[in-house]
């Protein structure tokens, strides 16, 4: 795809722009703001900004994708693209934007090469930037003409019909069209943005999993973010500015602005093979909406839905995991609580007791995967069948304690430490690669 000679330059120069990749996206953010201060304020996230996730995103997959040119002249990597395109289809980043950030990046990387930056050089790395640019529009193009979404008119108001409150930080909101037009069609796994109006007059974005399928209306479920995640942190710093804002003014009857379903990591049920969730906190939302799906066609599949999180009181949708595996005939539930289960939470299929949320620190999981000392002790619960479809275990969630069937497709959703040792456990227990899919809440820095 890259001409020969642009090849041979970015070969060349691809080490040292790696190695000030980080360098540029920061100064590139920073003149884009600076000339665009509306696209800090109405498009980008300001909390992904403020903790520098956006801009290790964008470094890593502009120097992703060079390298895919140079070692696979002949392909694309369609994976990446579609994921980014679907994350921009549904914010509605448009063509002519794209311009405008190959101005601000290639003004950031002369500026940190300096001389270095030839003509020559300047000329490969732009042919390398409109590959990829040139790809997205294709695709985002064509993700909002399925959608049904003309040009630039990608959001539309919904009236929120109910809400509901699974924990003390997570809450359900039951979204209709304002207009009384049906919802668009969606996928078990997607997710839609939500855009709102701020005290400081910002129209901020978040995205959010779809974490069911209502007739008539869209379902997302919300967890009060502070900032980093640490207990305590304002809601109002840029991390949790929307989610705060959501739970403190949002109860029912307000309009949002939101977006269709998009997403690619989505549920296939074209096939007859195991399936294994691995969730954590509120990592759950689009497992409980693939479950939902499940049991709603009378699956038949072998499903384990297994979830860490620090307790019974704070798993968001517990309840509905024991009643989904309950109802599909060859389900278990897997679960791991940091702090263990109290006997006035002893959990049983329809217990009825109160759903819980939140996110433990280590996402269900230290970075090398292993549980404390004494940790996993399983206390299996019997369904209303009889059939111990539901485990429980104090700790932190270790896979290797449960079998995996051969010809598992996995799904994956929670904090990326979690998901990257959680992904080592599957790979260990023979689970390919390519079966191993997962969702990110924010931008993507791989596993």
């Amino acid at each position: 795809m890259l001409s020969p000679k642009s090849a041979e330059t970015v070969r060349a120069t691809l080490p040292a722009v790696s190695g000030a990749i980080g360098e540029i996206t920061t100064l590139f953010y920073e003149k884009l703001f600076t000339a665009h201060p509306e696209l800090l304020r109405h498009l980008f996230n300001r909390g992904n900004q403020a903790n520098g996730s956006q801009q290790q995103a964008l470094a890593g997959a502009v120097a992703a994708f060079a390298r895919h040119l140079l070692e696979h002249p002949d392909s694309r990597p369609d994976a990446m693209l579609t994921r980014i395109a679907h994350k921009h289809a549904s914010l509605g980043v448009r063509p002519d934007q794209y311009p405008v950030v190959r101005e601000h990046l290639f003004a950031a990387i002369a500026e940190v090469l300096g001389d270095a930056v030839t003509d020559e050089v300047a000329a490969a790395w732009d042919e390398v930037y409109w590959l990829m640019a040139h790809a997205l529009i294709a695709v985002e193009k064509r993700l909002l003409t399925e959608a049904g979404v003309p040009e630039g008119e990608v959001w539309r108001p919904y009236r929120v019909a109910a809400r509901i409150e699974e924990t003390d930080d997570v809450a359900t909101f039951l979204l209709r069209p304002a207009d009384g037009a049906p919802v668009p069609p969606s996928r078990p796994g997607q997710f839609v943005s939500v855009q709102v109006q701020l005290p400081d007059g910002a129209r901020q974005i978040r995205q959010y999993s779809l974490s069911g399928q209502p007739d008539g209306g869209l379902q997302i479920s919300v967890k009060r973010v502070s900032a980093d995640g640490r207990p305590g942190a304002p809601s109002d710093d840029p991390a949790g500015e929307v989610s705060g804002y959501l739970h403190a003014h949002v109860h029912g009857g307000e309009t949002l602005r939101v977006s269709p379903p998009f997403g690619e990591v989505v549920l296939c049920d074209d096939g007859e093979g195991p399936l294994l969730f691995a969730s954590a906190g509120i990592g759950c939302t689009p497992m409980v909406a693939m479950l939902s799906h499940l049991a709603a066609t009378g699956s038949r599949r072998r499903v384990i839905a297994a979830h860490a999180d620090r307790s019974p009181a704070t798993h968001p949708f517990r309840t509905d995991l024991h009643r989904l595996t309950g109802k599909l005939t060859d389900a278990t539930a897997e679960l791991w609580y940091e702090k263990g289960v109290r006997p006035e939470e002893g959990l049983r299929h329809g217990d009825g007791l109160p759903d819980g949320g939140g996110l433990p620190e280590s996402g269900g999981l230290p970075d090398g995967g292993e549980l404390p000392d004494g940790a996993g002790e399983a206390e299996p619960q019997a369904g209303a069948d009889g059939v111990d479809s539901v485990t429980v275990r104090t700790g932190l969630m270790d896979l290797t304690q449960i079998a995996v069937p051969a010809g598992t497709t996995a799904y994956l959703c929670g904090p990326v430490p979690f998901m990257k040792a959680v992904r080592t456990q599957l790979l260990a227990s023979g689970v390919p690669a390519s079966r191993i899919h997962y969702e990110v809440f924010g931008p993507d820095l791989g596993l």
